[in-house]
């Protein structure tokens, strides 16, 4: 990174940091994905990652709560902190870690056997929560805080796949509010949706920002520059330029980031 974009880093320092990025690289078997990335989340914010496919985006994102190395061959080096603790550090429970770092995915992707309520109440499942009135309550205010509550509440024993598109997506957000988490991880949420849907996403990722630090991955510079406050520009595996949005997306300190939000390739 240039001076300029140091500077740029060096100010979020300002604001609390959700989590810290440091020199962190990611292979898949020899192929080197991620170089060096040292990137500062600031807390409760929107930080949004731009580049053209194929440049490590959603890998830097499974990199932030350790899904990275659920693929077989894959590997990381480097450090992620929260909360002054290194994620990776030895003795890390990674699945604690990935409690605390919730992830939407590109696709909706809500369990096909199980039915609404079971969708938004999975994750507590799993953390062995057996009562059932808590599991009722935290399933309504997640799916309210999903703004889906009055969309479902009359049809939450019909199955997860039922619902629109839209809906599905929503859901997923619900199930991974469920667990209460500090940083939710979003990788093209709305890719996939119709406009109107997407608009949803989107200003529900701005309400949950007043509760988490949310990480978004998007193809759309459009949506980036609506949604986020920080935003990150990654090409072949190297964050380029990273800071405001604002400041990112109207004076870049490099040219190719300039070359690529104006179209000039990507």
């Amino acid at each position: 990174m240039n001076s300029v974009n140091k500077q740029r880093v060096a100010s979020l320092i300002d604001h609390t940091t959700g989590i810290q990025a440091d020199e962190v690289h990611a292979w898949f078997d020899r192929l080197h994905a991620l170089r060096g990335i040292t990137m500062i989340v600031a807390e409760r914010k929107i930080t949004a990652i731009i580049g053209p496919s194929g440049c490590g985006k959603s890998t830097f994102l499974r990199c932030l709560n350790r899904m990275h190395e659920l693929v077989p061959g894959a590997r990381v080096s480097g450090r992620v902190v929260m909360d002054g603790q290194d994620i990776y550090a030895p003795g890390t429970d990674p699945v604690q870690v990935r409690r605390r770092v919730g992830m939407v995915f590109q696709k909706p992707n809500p369990f096909p056997t199980m039915s609404v309520f079971q969708n938004a109440a999975a994750g507590l499942t799993l953390a062995g929560e057996r009562n059932r009135a808590k599991v009722e309550e935290i399933v309504e205010r997640s799916l309210q805080a999903a703004v889906l509550w009055d969309e479902v509440k009359d049809r939450l024993h019909k199955p997860g796949t039922s619902l629109s598109g839209g809906q599905q997506q929503r859901l997923c957000i619900a199930r991974a509010l469920a667990v209460s988490p500090e940083v939710l991880l979003m990788d093209e949420p709305a890719s996939a949706l119709d406009p109107a849907s997407t608009l949803r996403i989107e200003e529900l990722a701005r309400d949950l920002a007043n509760d988490i630090t949310i990480v978004i991955v998007t193809h759309n510079m459009q949506q980036a520059a609506r949604v986020s406050d920080f935003t990150g520009f990654f090409l072949d595996g190297e964050l380029i330029e990273f800071g405001s949005t604002n400041d990112l997306f109207t004076r870049p300190t490099d040219r190719r980031t300039e070359d690529y939000i104006t179209g000039r390739f990507g």
